[in-house]
């Protein structure tokens, strides 16, 4: 049933946002049209989305708010701040060290945003009725348009949002309600002609402004990708072993970021720059355990360690070589091939060994 107020009630929800940890919250209608339906569509139809055989099969619900619920009239989003102490593309230089993405250096920011935002929402229905919904990232919501809508940034040229306040560095949640709320103002474009997060992709991965073909995007292929990563990406790879910062790093709106104020965000001292010859000998019971609370845990220890061995490849340092030869008796098929192309990398090796994606 869908419940209307008369008074303003975005103040209350706003006060309690910023209570429970959120830097930024914004409103949007849960009904409007938006060109973000057209856009996912295309990227679906286009293949872009790769192995991701998930956004195929809830392309019909992730389209809109309104078709994953109904009575959904409008939605809060709300917006904490990861942003990191120093630059992420420093962590580049270490080779025989490796990057690990921003968002990955603290706890998993999904349970953590999740059962803020499950808190919120409690507040929102006592406070002014009707039904609730929230979303963290991994169910069918489109957060970056949403947030849009909502004011809190704008998607930039390479697809992610960018806020005027906190740069790239925000961590989205909704909560959908059947209660009628007045929409904020919707953020605008603000990239104009700058174009630093195409051009310093290391995989060419956007096929134009606004648009990223995620089959090479060095975060799909280190994350979501399972098997070999084909060979012609390998090398612009470099040592990063759990996403990619580079586009959001080198934005320069990043200039009014500041650090995150959650200290569960805060990166872990194991996770700064850990050396890759320690992470090439993790089993899975060590794996687990270093990556317990972080969203690594959830790519597994062989699809990890597979990573681990092409930045090992990449370091051009022969010290590392005993790390990868020791790998090439792993039980795993994808990480002994890692380990091979590690090694030939290195110039242990006379050939690229056979089973490698073309």
């Amino acid at each position: 049933m869908t419940t209307s107020i008369s008074e303003d009630p975005k103040a209350f929800i706003r006060g309690k946002a910023k209570a429970g940890g959120f830097d930024v919250c914004g409103f949007a209608s849960a009904r409007s049209a938006w060109a973000a339906s057209a856009r996912l569509r295309e990227f679906i139809d286009l293949g872009r989305h790769g192995d991701m055989d998930w956004m195929a099969t809830t392309v019909g619900r992730r389209s809109h708010p309104a078709r994953l619920w109904k009575d959904a009239r409008s939605a809060v989003v709300v917006g904490m701040n990861y942003g990191p102490a120093a630059d992420p593309l420093e962590a580049l230089k270490a080779r025989s060290h490796g990057a690990i993405s921003v968002y990955a250096h603290g706890r998993d920011y999904h349970q953590l945003i999740k059962g803020r935002l499950k808190t919120l929402a409690s507040a929102v229905k006592r406070r002014l009725g009707g039904e609730v919904k929230v979303f963290v990232d991994t169910a069918p919501v489109m957060e970056k348009p949403l947030a849009a809508l909502a004011g809190l940034g704008w998607q930039g040229k390479h697809t992610n949002l960018v806020s005027k306040q906190f740069g790239s560095w925000l961590f989205l949640g909704s909560i959908l309600t059947s209660v009628e709320l007045g929409p904020d103002e919707a953020a605008a474009d603000h990239c104009g002609a700058c174009r630093a997060c195409l051009d310093i992709c290391p995989t060419h991965a956007f096929v134009a402004p606004y648009q990223l073909d995620a089959r090479a995007c060095i975060s799909y292929l280190t994350i979501e990708h399972d098997g070999p990563i084909p060979l012609h990406y390998r090398a612009a790879l470099g040592n990063r072993i759990y996403g990619c910062d580079d586009c959001l790093a080198v934005c320069p709106w990043n200039k009014f970021a500041s650090t995150a104020r959650e200290a569960a965000l805060h990166a872990r001292d194991a996770l700064r720059s850990p050396a890759l010859a320690d992470l090439a000998a993790l089993d899975d019971d060590a794996f687990r355990a270093l990556f317990s609370a972080s969203p690594i845990k959830r790519i597994g220890r062989d699809r990890f360690v597979r990573n681990v061995l092409y930045a090992i490849g990449n370091s051009g340092d022969a010290a590392l070589a005993p790390a990868a030869q020791a790998r090439t008796a792993d039980a795993s098929d994808m990480v002994r091939e890692a380990a091979s192309w590690a090694l030939h990398e290195l110039g242990q090796t006379a050939s690229v060994p056979i089973g490698a994606a073309p």
